[in-house]
């Protein structure tokens, strides 16, 4: 089966790119690799069954024809991380929503499955443990830059299931919640990565806010399997699923499992929100996903503990950095 997924060349999209093949799709890959990168994508350049078509989501050509041409819609092509978000909120804006409107309006054209990536951010700052995907989204201000995202995913969402029920288009929504793994930058502030390399250089871990902060972090190679397996369960069109872990830890107890797995002696530091992004900041204290939907569909299980992941991410970064820098 022919598959385009848009994003493939981003962190998430790469790993389900090498799914795919895994599973003996062909695989078109549609990037303008602002945020991705060739690099994640070199264990699949020279795979036959795989093409690599740089261009943007927001351009109408060569998406109409990728979107032609493949049988299911992958689109995961976004802006991505909450400092990306703070620091170009009218670029993300207009990559969110434009780009997921153009891409379900041509996978309508020609009655093709489309899965829409969307994240937890939609909950907002819902704090319900654990959260189910009929859970109430609770906003900040407008005039807060991070909600933006949270407003532009969740705007996605519903154009997505206004096409399920007006023109009846097979779509399927999956919300991703703290997929982490090797090839993550935290360039954009994913926060294990940051740690990672941060506790590697023997500088200081800086952990945002005061640390108690909660989140579950989820492998990538779990992820894209549920991504996978729900392309091809017809009974998952026309639904939205969480997909995550269920492992639940505070930002400060996360940096000190980094030092702990990595043998660091970095000093953690405490950085106020105002600093590390923008005054007026605001985040959620806790963050879990209810997966019973998503494992009765179709029997996802998390296969990696928090301290697996972690150091698969070391040893990642340690194999791709100089011994000589940490």
């Amino acid at each position: 089966m022919k598959l385009l997924v848009t994003g493939g060349a981003g962190f998430i999209g790469s790993f389900l790119c090498q799914e795919l093949l895994q599973r003996g799709h062909e695989v078109f890959e549609l990037d303008d690799l602002s945020t991705g990168s060739l690099d994640n994508l070199v264990d699949v350049l020279q795979n036959p069954g795989f093409h690599f078509i740089k261009g943007s989501v927001l351009k109408r050509s060569p998406l109409l024809d990728l979107v032609a041409t493949c049988e299911i819609v992958v689109h995961l092509a976004a802006a991505v991380g909450v400092r990306l978000i703070v620091e170009k909120p009218l670029e993300s804006l207009h990559t969110n929503i434009r780009g997921t409107e153009l891409v379900l309006e041509l996978a309508n054209r020609f009655r093709k499955k489309v899965f829409v990536a969307s994240t937890s951010e939609v909950y907002g700052r819902n704090s319900k443990v654990p959260l189910s995907e009929d859970d109430n989204r609770i906003y900040g201000s407008t005039t807060i830059a991070r909600w933006s995202y949270a407003g532009s995913k969740a705007l996605d969402e519903f154009f997505a299931l206004a096409y399920a029920r007006t023109s009846r288009l097979p779509v399927i929504i999956g919300r991703f919640f703290n997929t982490v793994g090797p090839r993550q930058t935290g360039r954009y502030g994913m926060v294990i990565p940051r740690f990672v390399r941060q506790a590697l250089a023997g500088e200081p871990l800086t952990v945002y806010g005061d640390g108690t902060q909660t989140r579950s972090f989820t492998f990538v190679g779990d992820v894209v399997r549920a991504v996978a397996d729900l392309l091809f369960e017809p009974r998952a069109e026309g639904n939205v699923f969480n997909i995550g872990g269920e492992q639940e830890i505070s930002i400060r107890d996360l940096a000190d499992r980094v030092k702990l797995l990595s043998g660091s002696s970095s000093e953690i530091c405490m950085v106020p929100y105002d600093q590390a992004y923008e005054e007026g900041f605001e985040d959620m204290l806790r963050r879990v996903p209810d997966l019973t939907k998503l494992k009765a569909l179709i029997g996802y299980c998390n296969t990696l503990s928090l301290d697996d992941i972690l150091m698969r991410v070391i040893e990642y970064e340690r194999n791709r950095t100089p011994r000589a820098t940490w």
